[in-house]
Order: structure tokens, then sequence, then C-alpha cells
């Protein structure tokens, strides 16, 4: 192996790099690479000068089943960015700042801030967004967690294309030089009942992010043509090559009292699509429904007979 003189950060040396002049993955210093003794572990490979990732690379850890929460592992000089008030821990070395506008783009003027945060405010998010940045001279980790039951999905974006379609208020956290920014629909079916509304959230980079939503995903890779029909809330994100549309459900009786509503998303291939069981909208009218007019009190009473009769009816009452 061989160390970064600089930061001491580790690397799998590539015979092919001898004698050249590499950039450090983890302090961004250059330095020329020296063939190691033999014998050393292999670690982490090493890029040329010039063709390096734009994001920070960061490594992270899901943990839970139900209740996720991500620790992301950060090598000295790098950062994570995350909506405000997803932190759940984080060590003493990792430097918190709270940045308006966004953090990924250097040289931001007042109005580019101003345009970045309104976009952020439309996908659902906040105005501000919190970098964690380890100031260190080792590795220091930051966790996140779930907004709510659900899983925690890693998007590679270098591998999906540098870009993903998600819905509103799903994304966590991400290394720097993902942007968060926004998708319109341009199909006014999709835009008026597609559970989304107009504006989607767009992440754009070739770095990891780390997107959340409810219950149990599916990851399905649609083959050209191949389609699947959905609950128009059950839709997590999907590459931009991915065709989205918007049908009727058809027939009076599933309309009246199929429970699932007058439309259902159409998702054409090809491309990646992730799906979810529990979307947050029908978590929460379930709650809603439980608690009753009255907090939840007097579950035996006639009243809530009835309304539970009238569930079974209706198809649940979402």
């Amino acid at each position: 192996m061989i160390t970064c003189p600089s930061c001491g950060k580790q690397y799998q040396f590539d015979s092919r790099l001898a004698g050249q002049q590499v950039q450090c993955q983890g302090c961004g210093k250059p330095f020329t690479v020296h063939a190691p003794s033999a014998g050393m572990p292999q670690l982490e490979p090493l890029r040329p000068m010039g063709s390096g990732k734009k994001s920070d690379e960061i490594d992270y850890q899901i943990f839970g089943a139900e209740m996720q929460f991500a620790e992301v592992t950060l090598d000295p000089g790098e950062m994570v960015i995350a909506e405000a008030g997803a932190m759940m821990y984080m060590s003493p070395a990792i430097k918190m700042e709270t940045v308006f506008g966004d953090p990924s783009q250097q040289n931001q003027g007042f109005w580019g801030k101003m345009m970045s945060a309104g976009k952020r405010m439309l996908t659902g998010e906040s105005l501000f967004m919190t970098t964690y940045t380890n100031s260190g001279r080792q590795r220091e980790v930051v966790a996140f967690a779930a907004p709510y039951p659900g899983k925690i999905v890693p998007l590679h974006l270098d591998q999906l294309g540098g870009e993903m379609i998600c819905q509103k208020d799903s994304f966590l956290c991400g290394a720097r030089g993902v942007q968060v920014s926004i998708a319109f629909q341009k199909k006014i079916g999709v835009a008026l009942f597609g559970g989304e509304g107009f504006i989607m959230q767009k992440l754009v980079g070739d770095g990891i992010a780390l997107v959340h939503a409810g219950g149990t995903l599916r990851e399905m890779d649609l083959k050209p043509g191949e389609t699947v029909k959905l609950d128009t809330g059950c839709l997590v994100c999907l590459q931009p090559s991915v065709n989205y549309d918007i049908g009727f459900v058809g027939g009076f009786k599933n309309t009246l009292f199929g429970g699932e509503g007058l439309f259902l998303a159409t998702l054409t291939g090809p491309g990646k699509v992730w799906l979810q069981s529990l979307p947050f909208s029908r978590l929460a009218g379930r709650m809603m429904a439980g608690a009753g007019a009255r907090g939840g009190k007097d579950e035996g009473s006639v009243l809530n007979t009835l309304g539970g009769l009238g569930n079974l009816v209706m198809g649940g009452g979402d």
C-alpha cells in the first residue's frame, strides 16, 4: 500500500501509476506514487489526476430494520450535506454548519443562493441545509436518522446516469457535490393526479445520495417497453429514461369501492424504479382515522363500530 504524505490516507498500490502524480481522495492534495514494500495489504485504489469525481467519496453503513439510520464515515476534509434536523450523532471532530444555498456549488452569489433555496423549498425541503465536515486528521463518523418507519435507499448516482427523479421530501443526506434541485412534470395528467404534484426532487451529481421511503422497498429494472402500474403514492424514485404517466382505474365499481382512488401511475421502461409499500400520506391517514374525533377513546362504542363497517365497505378509508 501507499500513504498520502499530507493526511496519512492509505491506498492500494497500482503499478501503472508508479512515478505518476495523483490526487489524494481524502485531503485533495497531489503527491507522487512510489512502489511500496512487498506483502502489504490491499486498500482503496487510487485514480490518476484529472479522472476523479466531482463529489466526495463517502462511506456509509445502514443500521436497523423498520426504523433505520445511516452512519457516514468521512475522511479528513470530506463533507456530507443533509436536511436540517436529520442528524442523529457525530464524532467530536465533525464540524457542523448551517448554510443558505447549495453547498455543493462554489462561489454562489446571493441570487444563486436564493434560487437554490427556493427550489428546495418547492420540493418540501428546508431553505437551509446543514454541512458536516471532517476537520480532524483521522476518519470520523456522522449519523442520520429516518423520519418515520421505512427504508433508507443508497443511490450511487455515478452508476445511475448522474441523475435521479425522487418524490418530494425524500432526500436524507448526500456527499458534497450532489445537487438537490427540482423536476417539473411535463404531462398535465401526471402533474394534477400523480400524487406528487407539478414538482418532484431531482438529484444530480456523481456521488452517493441517501433517500428515505416508507415501509418496504422494491427495486425494479424495467426493460424497454416493459410496464408496471402502481398506486400514485407508492413511487419513490426513477431514472429519467422511465416514462411516467397517469391513467384512470376504469370500471364503475373499481372507481367507487376499490379504495385506490380514480387514477393509477404507469411506468414504462427502460430504467430503474424504486417503489414503497407504505407512503407517508397513507400512514398519516390511518393514524388520524385510528385516533378518531375523541382522540382514540371509547374504541368499543357503537359509532366506532359503524365507522369500522364503513371502512370495510369503502376499502379502508384511506
